[in-house]
């Protein structure tokens, strides 16, 4: 299998042959692997260049067929969460609702999640806020597979799997893993979690109600978010 290595003068998807890039169910084997080279995600002086970041997972929506509109890069949300490892610690979010404006009890979200391969969204978990209740959040996987972390039974091996830089502040290293059609939900409101993509990335899903940047807390007290 051919690799697709992102350098500085390299902002272009290779799709092999076959129909990957339409929705006929053609199997992910018939394509060309995709990984990314961290330091073409940073400036001179070590700043997130944001719209590297992006690129990046626009090629992995056109990867996967995943529709690619003419708006979808400017809507696109994406973070390194402050560490310069992007390509082990990010994560880019496509939101469709988020709705504040309703009664509490109706609120709700929906967004469709995209982790590059082998990265992670790092563990955290939702508090209660003068906007929302506790979030519970589900994932749909579209493309692509992933490791669910959360609580429960200790996963042999997820630990050693995780980015170097998350391992000392892990609390949860339970391993749900979800292929394309899976759904995976939080074992308990508040619980934490996080997700490790396969070697294709992923592409889900996230459906939970009304989601507020400030419930958010992370373990690790390196990461910087929103």
């Amino acid at each position: 299998m051919k690799s697709l290595v992102y350098m500085a003068a390299a902002v272009a998807v290779i799709i092999g042959a076959g129909c990957a890039s339409c929705p006929c169910g053609s199997s992910s084997a018939s394509k060309s692997s995709i990984t990314f080279d961290n330091a073409w995600f940073y400036d001179k002086d070590g700043k997130f260049i944001e719209e590297r970041g992006k690129d990046a997972y626009i090629a992995l929506m056109r990867y996967h067929g995943y529709p690619v509109f003419p708006d979808t890069k400017k809507k696109l949300w994406v973070s390194d969460y402050g560490l310069g490892e992007f390509t082990k610690v990010g994560l880019a979010a496509l939101g469709f609702a988020n709705t504040e404006d309703e009664p509490e009890g109706y609120r709700f979200m929906l967004q469709d999640l995209f982790i590059l391969p082998g990265q992670m969204l790092p563990e955290h978990y939702h508090l209660k806020t003068a906007k929302s209740v506790e979030k519970m959040e589900g994932w749909l996987v579209r493309h692509g597979t992933v490791t669910i972390i959360g609580e429960g039974e200790l996963t042999p091996g997820l630990k050693e799997r995780l980015p170097a830089s998350q391992r000392g502040t892990a609390t949860v290293l339970n391993g749900v893993s979800a292929k394309p059609g899976d759904f995976v939900k939080l074992s308990r409101i508040t619980s934490r979690h996080g997700q490790l993509a396969g070697p294709e990335g992923v592409i889900e899903t996230e459906v939970a109600n009304f989601h507020d940047n400030d419930a958010v807390r992370h373990t690790n007290p390196k990461l910087k978010f929103p």
